[in-house]
C-alpha cells in the first residue's frame, strides 16, 4: 500500500504544472527559487542538537518532536525512540522498538505512543521508555497518534479512524471513510475537542465523531472534488488541522482552507488555498504554504489576506508556525525561515543540517524543536531582550 500510494503521488506531480523531476526547457521557471541575503533583525540560538535516528529521506513520514513540559520526545524512522532534558539536551533514555517508525510520538497521560509502517503502535512509559504494549491494526499511520483521555486515537492512511484503550492497546470502535483511487501521500492527525474527534479525509470530508462511542455528530465536505480525472478530483485533507477554542481551522488539497464551528459543522468562512500542509494559528491570524510555497497570512475571524511571502516558492515549505514574534518555515535543504507576523518579511534564518525537513518545526516552552529527514533534532530559542530602562534610570 505504500509503495502504490508513493507511485500515484509520482505520477500526480509527473502530470502538474510545475513538477520537473526530469527536467526541461522550462528547468529554470520551475527550479526552487534562490536564497536572497537580508539583515536579519531577530536574533536566533541554536541551543543543543542530538541525532535521533535518519533512513526516512523522501518517504514523507511524520516523525516530529512532542514535548509534555518536562521532556522532549523524538522518533526515527530506525526504530530508535528518544526523551531529552530541553534544557541541555541530554538524552535521558533510549528506546529501540525495532520497528519502521512513521509517525509520532504522541503523548499524554504518562504515555509516549509512535506508529510503524507495517501497522504496529507502541506504547512506551514516559519517564523510562519502558515498553507497555505493542499492537498491530493492519494499516499505516502517517499521522501522529493523539491521546485523550484514556483513550488513543489512529488514523491510518487506508481511511480508518480507530479509538483505542490507552492502557492495553484493545480497539474500542473504528470507523472509515471512502478512499479515492488516487490519493497525496499524507494524513492529518485529527484533533480532539471535548470529547469530540474531528479527522479529515481523502475524500475531502471533515467529520466529526464522539469520542466515547464513535457516533457521527457531524460531516463538512471540506473540499468537493471536482473535473473528470482522477488527478482532477484530488482533494485530500492531509495537512495540519488547528482548533483555537470552539473553531476548528482546515484545508484541501486543491480546494479551500475554512473555519468550520466544532460544535455543529457550520462553515464560518472559507477560502480558495489550495495547500497539503494544513494550518496553524496564532490568537490573530492563521498561517499556511501554498501548494507553490508561497506563504500566506490570514485573519482568523474573516478569512481575509493579511500578508504573503514569495521567498520560498518551490522550496517545497513546512507549515509555518508561530514564534516569538515570527513565523517560521523549514525548506527541502534543511534551513529555517524566520518571517515576521507583522508583515511577512524575513527577519532571520538558520540552517538545521543538510538534510529536507518535511514534518513542521514545532514550539514548546517557547523553545523551537526542528528534526531533519537525516535524523537530526535541533532546539532553537530567542534570547531575552533587555526591558528599557525606566525614566531617570541608568
Amino acid at each position: 500500500m505504500t509503495i502504490l500510494r508513493t507511485g500515484l503521488l509520482v505520477a500526480a506531480c509527473l502530470a502538474m504544472p510545475g513538477c520537473g523531476i526530469f527536467g526541461g526547457e522550462d528547468d529554470d521557471a520551475l527550479a526552487p527559487k534562490e536564497l536572497v541575503d537580508f539583515e536579519p533583525t531577530l536574533k536566533v540560538e541554536r541551543l543543543w542538537s542530538a541525532k535521533v535516528g535518519g533512513k526516512s529521506e523522501f518517504l514523507r513520514l511524520n516523525l516530529v518532536p512532542a514535548g509534555d513540559g518536562t521532556r522532549i520526545y523524538t522518533a526515527g524512522r530506525d526504530g530508535s525512540v528518544s526523551a531529552f532534558d530541553p534544557e541541555s539536551g541530554r538524552r535521558l533514555w533510549r528506546t529501540e522498538t525495532d520497528a519502521p517508525l512513521s509517525a509520532g510520538p504522541g503523548l499524554g497521560n504518562g504515555r509516549v505512543v509512535v506508529a510503524a509502517s507495517d501497522g504496529t503502535l507502541i506504547s512506551l512509559v514516559a519517564e523510562t521508555g519502558e515498553e507497555r504494549w505493542r499492537v498491530n491494526i493492519g494499516g499505516e499511520s502517517l499521522a501522529t497518534p493523539i491521546i485523550a483521555r484514556d483513550s488513543l486515537v489512529v488514523y491510518t492512511i487506508d481511511g480508518k479512524l480507530r479509538v483505542l484503550s490507552l492502557f492495553n492497546g484493545n480497539v474500542r470502535w473504528s470507523m472509515e471513510q471512502s478512499v479515492p483511487a488516487l490519493t497525496l501521500r499524507g494524513s492529518a492527525a485529527p484533533v480532539v475537542v471535548g470529547t469530540t474527534i474531528i479527522a479529515g479525509f481523502d475524500n475531502g470530508r471533515l467529520v466529526a465523531v464522539n469520542l466515547l462511542d464513535g457516533a457521527t455528530e457531524w460531516e463538512a465536505m471540506l473540499s468537493p472534488p471536482t473535473g473528470r480525472s482522477d488527478l482532477e478530483r484530488l482533494s485530500d485533507v492531509d495537512g495540519t488541522i488547528t482548533a483555537v477554542d470552539q473553531d476548528v481551522y482546515a484545508s484541501g488539497y486543491q480546494g479551500r482552507i475554512a473555519s468550520v464551528a466544532a460544535e455543529s459543522g457550520q462553515v464560518l468562512w472559507a477560502r480558495e488555498v489550495s495547500t497539503h500542509v494544513g494550518v496553524s494559528a496564532d490568537w490573530n491570524n492563521l498561517y499556511t504554504a501554498n501548494n507553490d510555497g508561497e506563504i500566506l497570512a490570514m485573519s482568523r475571524n474573516t478569512g481575509a489576506e493579511a500578508w504573503r511571502n514569495d521567498a520560498l516558492l518551490r522550496r517545497e515549505p513546512t507549515l509555518p508556525v508561530p514564534f516569538d514574534t515570527a513565523v517560521v518555515a523549514a525548506d527541502f535543504e534543511g534551513y529555517l525561515h524566520f518571517m515576521s507576523n507583522l508583515d511577512g518579511d524575513l527577519v532571520a534564518r538558520e540552517r538545521v543540517g543538510k538534510g529536507m525537513v518535511s514534518g513542521a518545526p514545532v514550539v514548546i516552552g517557547g523553545r523551537l524543536y526542528v528534526q531533519t529527514e537525516a535524523g537530526k533534532v535541533s532546539a532553537y530559542a530567542v534570547p531575552k531582550r533587555d526591558a528599557p530602562a525606566a525614566p531617570g534610570e541608568e
